[in-house]
């Protein structure tokens, strides 16, 4: 997700860090706002715009590039003979070629990345050899077992496997693992304390390395591609026993001391604060987010205010501010006070080592200041032009990205629709309210304003009875701009909130109802936090007792943050989950914008429709329901890619959806993985669906109910389906949701039969009498049978041979079979095979997992018996459309 979203991207309102920068300490004499200027006069905005719709065009339009440069060429001639006879046609014909030379850079630019891919042979599941050097540091990690992780990221000098040896230089992602010391499992090397590696060492170790795999499914996270970025190529893990230290260094000197600078950091916070502050500061303040835990993420999430938990654009910015004010009180010239703020916000992103959002934030700053400078009227949006266009020529591939895409939305927003309106209806109050005891001000301000500067003094005349002369005036000039910025603030939380809901439920598929409320005591709690902190840390190098009192005040305005997060993101109404918005929700959202955009420099009656325009895409993307892809008059059964689990979509032929299973991930993982969350949600909401009618958990094992929680939680079904109700810790954990959610939980046994949506369903498993028969949890798999005119699926959970025999009574005949328990040699009997006699199978199973499945002898017998097999570690979703006489197959998977 980005790290700008937040009240503003600067935590307060605009116009208020203007006026507290102290250069407009001496109000202007101007009676009406003034405009923000045309076209022609933000050339850099026009341009990045332009940009931009050249690497979009280039992304999916491939042409030649001496195509493109000779188009170019003619248009650059064409504005150059026009400039002095046709200005408007000549400008135009230079954003023509400015678009033209962005088709060319993402071109090139893809071309590069393709050549430079960085292919690491082995990286096949192969046991390997690896030696390499420390590139990313990762700290020590405490799991709930006991357990201690710690994760790497390698550059590799040598690749030994099978005899064969490879020199390439790529990037490796390592984690060390070493058992619990109380484990009876942990091994004698493992009970001494794990090292931790940091940058330049040296290591040799042996592991098998695997290619990162995505889930193959509509709507999936790009986990390769996000590794990519960061040239990892392979996964490894092994244990401490198998790493050894090698003498020598290899990396850069000035990388070596940001490391230990950044490690020396983290230590000073967490000499400064307890375990539980010290983890929030190392995220807030430094980056660090080793030490912050899922729940905690989500709540910050579900309140709208993770861009505080994560350092971003707004953290880079309040620092800047705190600075440039401190600088400009020391006297120090505009220009001098600029340059030292931007070196020393160069350090802080350098130190912080974030990518992308951090110097995009470092880039913005550096240009605004500087066009503060060259343009009197301080054009922000020509600096956002200038900031973009810098960040799009650096890295193309980022105006694809979310991150980008929210942070100069956020800007966007706040230049082009906040500062206009605030411009025509506070400011100049909060100007009136400014040297109240100058009489002759008021005659180069509006009536209105004038009228507001007399009844101040008149009230601060009768206040001054009881009062020392001039406290009553002073005091309530103060009050007026305090009260004013707070107007600003809320104004410019609401036109952020509302303006961001369309990337908000395109990318994160979430309407947070929380977010105005929790910005506006979380975003000014932060302006405390961010300064204290960095002081109380800068201070605690020289002296702990100096220290202590930023320290103390970083901890107050920590705990009414992380309160305010608490409170609001354990609401369950604090945020609305919310499927892709269709094409046309899109359009219309991103027509509001510009429209709101437009009529904010217009007249305060139609800025106000602007606004109102805005809100109302928004709430048609938050409220109005949309319309789910499926298709009418057939029965789909779709198996979603979720590793090794499973987790089956049906849609009825009227439109009902049942959920069977949501795949998960064992516990001994110790992975933060929500299979639930951060897989099966997105598919389905990539589909469009909001809301499920049913939602049933076959049995009690993790790679089935893993992920229910969130489905419960995120789609709100009519009802949960059980086939036995065991005594398992997790299962309860899911009925007590359940009950929460007032979701009723219904048990199925074999012989009943339910009519879904046109389709039927038979449950051909467990029997009534399971619960009081010792069986394996496998034999306790909830089978149904969903059957639509004359065609049919066979959905066997991980139903084993002890069931399959009784499923031989039950005519299991049908056109698609869900082979049991992963393709294991424990199901799918030969004699199940010739009695269902599918056309399609379909294995759901995860790509190398540790039980190797499926199994030969079982993908032998389908292929024997005519069976067209499909899987979803090699084929991603694979949909199945039963439409009474036929069944037909659809790959979903992303290859």
């Amino acid at each position: 997700m980005s790290n700008a979203l937040t009240a503003s991207p600067t935590g307060v309102p605009p116009i208020a860090l203007r006026e507290s920068s102290g250069l407009d300490s001496v109000p202007s004499a101007i009676s009406k706002p003034r405009l923000q200027p045309s076209g022609t006069r933000s050339p850099l905005l026009w341009a990045a715009i332009s940009f931009a719709a050249g690497l979009c065009s280039g992304q999916y339009v491939w042409r030649p590039p001496l195509w493109w440069v000779i188009t170019a060429a003619g248009f650059i001639f064409a504005g150059i003979y026009l400039v002095r006879r046709r200005f408007r046609a000549a400008y135009a014909f230079g954003l023509a070629a400015v678009f033209l030379t962005g088709v060319l850079t993402i071109q090139f630019h893809s071309s590069a990345i393709s050549n430079a891919s960085g292919y690491l042979p082995f990286a096949d599941g192969d046991e390997a050899v690896v030696t390499g050097h420390v590139t990313g540091e990762g700290e020590l990690r405490d799991l709930e077992s006991g357990d201690l992780r710690q994760r790497l990221d390698i550059e590799t000098e040598q690749v030994i496997s099978g005899g064969a040896i490879s020199t390439a230089s790529t990037g490796v992602r390592l984690s060390i693992y070493a058992k619990n010391v109380n484990s009876d499992e942990a091994s004698f090397h493992d009970r001494e304390p794990m090292r931790v590696f940091r940058y330049g060492e040296r290591l040799r170790f042996s592991a098998e390395l695997f290619s990162p795999h995505n889930f193959r499914n509509p709507g999936a996270f790009d986990y390769r591609g996000y590794l990519g970025e960061r040239r990892i190529r392979a996964l490894a893990s092994t244990e401490s026993a198998k790493v050894e230290l090698l003498p020598g260094f290899s990396g850069t000197r000035i990388e070596l001391w940001r490391s230990r600078i950044h490690r020396s950091v983290i230590e000073k916070v967490h000499s400064l604060w307890v375990p539980g502050d010290a983890a929030l500061m190392d995220a807030m303040v430094i980056g660090e987010e080793s030490f912050i835990n899922r729940p905690v993420r989500t709540n910050f999430q579900r309140s709208g205010t993770y861009h505080v938990l994560v350092v971003s654009g707004m953290n880079v910015t309040i620092l800047a501010l705190v600075m440039f004010w401190g600088f400009r009180k020391l006297r120090l010239s505009e220009i001098l006070a600029g340059a030292v703020t931007v070196l020393l916000i160069l350090f802080y992103a350098f130190l912080t080592n974030l990518g992308s959002p951090v110097w995009r934030a470092t880039l913005m700053l550096a240009v605004y200041l500087a066009s503060r400078m060259v343009y009197r009227d301080k054009s922000m949006l020509n600096a956002i032009g200038a900031a973009a266009l810098g960040v799009m020529i650096f890295d193309p591939q980022a105006l694809f990205g979310a991150s980008f895409q929210l942070t100069f939305l956020c800007v966007w927003l706040v230049a082009a629709v906040g500062i206009p309106i605030l411009e025509r209806t506070t400011q100049p109050f909060a100007r009136g309210a400014r040297n109240l005891e100058t009489t002759a001000y008021d005659f180069a301000l509006p009536a209105r304003v004038t009228q507001f500067r007399l009844d101040l003094r008149m009230i601060a005349g009768r206040l001054e009875k009881f009062f020392p002369k001039r406290i009553p005036a002073l005091v309530l000039a103060r009050t007026a701009r305090v009260l004013i910025a707070t107007v600003e603030l809320v104004a410019i939380s609401a036109i952020m909130q509302i303006g961001l809901a369309l990337p908000m439920a395109y990318y994160f598929h979430r309407a947070t109802v929380a977010g105005l409320p929790a910005n506006l005591v979380v975003v000014p709690l932060t302006e405390i936090l961010m300064p204290a902190a960095i002081s109380a840390v800068s201070l605690g190098y020289f002296s702990t007792v100096l220290a202590k009192a930023p320290a103390v005040i970083a901890g107050w305005a920590l705990h009414g943050i992380a309160g305010t997060v608490r409170t609001l993101g354990g609401l369950k109404i604090a945020d609305v989950r919310v499927p892709t918005p269709s094409v046309a929700v899109i359009g219309f959202a991103a027509l509001t914008i510009v429209l709101a955009m437009v009529l904010a420099r217009r007249r305060a009656r139609l800025a106000g429709i602007g606004v109102a325009a805005l809100g109302v895409s928004t709430l048609w993307i938050c409220a109005v329901p949309s319309q789910p892809q499926t298709r009418h008059g057939v029965l789909e059964v779709t198996a979603i890619d979720v590793a090794q689990g499973d987790s089956i979509l049906a849609v009825s032929p009227l439109g009902r959806t049942l959920l069977i299973d949501a795949g998960g991930l064992p516990y001994w993982m110790h992975s933060e993985l929500d299979i639930g969350e951060d897989v099966v949600s997105p598919y389905l909401w990539s589909r469009r669906f909001h809301h499920l009618d049913v939602v049933a958990i076959t049995h009690a094992h993790a790679d089935h109910l893993g992920g229910i929680m969130a489905v419960l939680a995120n789609f709100h079904p009519r009802e949960l389906w059980l086939g036995t109700n065991p005594p398992s810790p997790e299962l309860q954990r899911i009925i007590v949701e359940a009950n929460d959610l007032h979701i009723p939980v219904i048990l199925h046994y074999a012989g009943e039969e339910s009519e879904f949506g046109g389709a039927q369903i038979r449950f051909l498993a467990p029997p009534t009498s399971i619960a009081s028969l010792p069986s394996r949890p496998n034999d306790e798999s909830l089978v149904m049978k969903i059957s639509f005119g004359k065609t049919s699926a066979l959905l066997e959970g991980d139903a084993e041979k002890k069931t399959e025999r009784q499923l031989l009574l039950e005519n299991p005949q049908g056109d698609l079979l869900k082979v049991g328990h992963h393709g294991s040699s424990t199901s799918t009997l030969p004699e199940l095979i010739a009695a269902v006699h599918p056309r399609f199978a379909v294995i759901s199973v995860g790509a190398r997992n540790l039980y190797r499945h499926p199994k030969g002898e079982v993908l032998d017998r389908l292929e024997q018996a005519g069976v067209t097999t499909y899987r979803t570690d090699a084929d991603g979703a694979v949909t199945f459309y039963l439409d009474g006489k036929d069944v037909t197959s659809s790959d979903a998977g992303l290859h």
